[in-house]
């Protein structure tokens, strides 16, 4: 369908992708009902038989519609970075939909999809989804696809008092020191401008959130964290299985050194990008907005950005 095919970068053949996509599309369903069933195969075999890896699209019924008083007047822009990764979209979508609207929390998801064939750059598809966001959200969630809230007394309101980080080192099932800010943390749009959004300077996986964490001290902001919670590392369901789907974790050259400095020049203000397009979607009953982004690489500033 027309909008599927939206989240695929248009100089590839239009014919052959649609019948893949199809092929794909059943395939995903069919991995997702059986596997949040209980019912399919675990990558790696860590979980018991019969144990379901992840949620299932939530059947509950949701809260009244989001012009109703008790929901309150703030609207959160949910960013996600996203490349390849559509069993877990699957998933991800309806699920946070369902919690945040329990919750009575005005949102919209944003999948911040990479299209170009540079590697993964989390930082500044953060920087595009805020700057793509509209004026209708007045704070911002940089949201893992991977990492799905379990404690329904997580908070997800406006930030006002600064930045709020949802997986925070004592609840999150794999990053513990306590400088960790990646995950989930929120922010207001007021905050992260202060902090001229994230560097573009960190292609590949990792270390981006470390260098934040500095931006937001330098700032003059405190991070804030959830109190009160006793469910540990069982707050939050990691949906990422390094067994087969690998990071791209690579170092090369200066990269080395890059990853440990503070970038006090770029972020929001020099972030390069196109958005090939724009996709309204319903993914189980679940509406999001897919942007298919092209990023744009200096080479001679960050070499570090092609596979080569």
């Amino acid at each position: 369908s027309p909008p599927l095919l939206g989240l695929l970068p248009g100089r590839v053949a239009v014919f052959p992708l649609f019948f893949l996509a199809l092929l794909l599309g059943f395939a995903s369903l069919l991995w997702l009902q059986l596997s949040c069933s209980g019912e399919g195969p675990v990558p790696g075999g860590e979980q018991s038989p019969g144990a379901p890896r992840q949620p299932c699209p939530p059947q509950a019924p949701l809260p009244p519609a989001e012009d109703e008083p008790s929901w309150g007047p703030h609207r959160l822009a949910l960013l996600v970075p996203f490349r390849e990764r559509f069993e877990e979209l699957l998933a991800f979508v309806p699920y946070m939909h369902h919690f945040l609207s329990k919750k009575r929390i005005r949102h919209h998801i944003f999948v911040l999809n990479q299209v170009d064939h540079f590697r993964f750059n989390r930082a500044s598809l953060i920087n595009v989804g805020f700057l793509e966001s509209g004026n209708d959200t007045d704070y911002i969630a940089m949201h893992d696809v991977d990492l799905l809230p379990l404690n329904e007394q997580l908070d997800y309101s406006f930030p006002e008092a600064g930045p709020f980080h949802v997986a925070s080192p004592e609840l999150h099932p794999l990053y513990h020191y306590k400088t960790y800010v990646g995950g989930i943390l929120l922010l207001t749009k007021q905050h992260y401008e202060m902090c001229n959004g994230m560097s573009n300077r960190f292609w590949g996986w990792g270390r981006e959130d470390d260098e934040f964490y500095r931006r937001i001290k330098g700032a003059g902001l405190q991070v804030r964290r959830p109190s009160g919670i006793t469910t540990g590392y069982e707050t939050f369901q990691h949906l990422h299985d390094p067994a087969w789907r690998k990071r791209d974790q690579k170092r090369i050259a200066a990269q080395k050194q890059e990853q440990f400095k503070v970038d006090r020049e770029g972020g929001l203000n020099n972030v390069k990008y196109r958005i090939e397009s724009r996709t309204a979607l319903s993914v189980a009953g679940a509406p999001c907005t897919v942007l298919n982004i092209l990023l744009d690489c200096d080479t001679s500033e960050t070499p570090w950005c092609t596979f080569g």
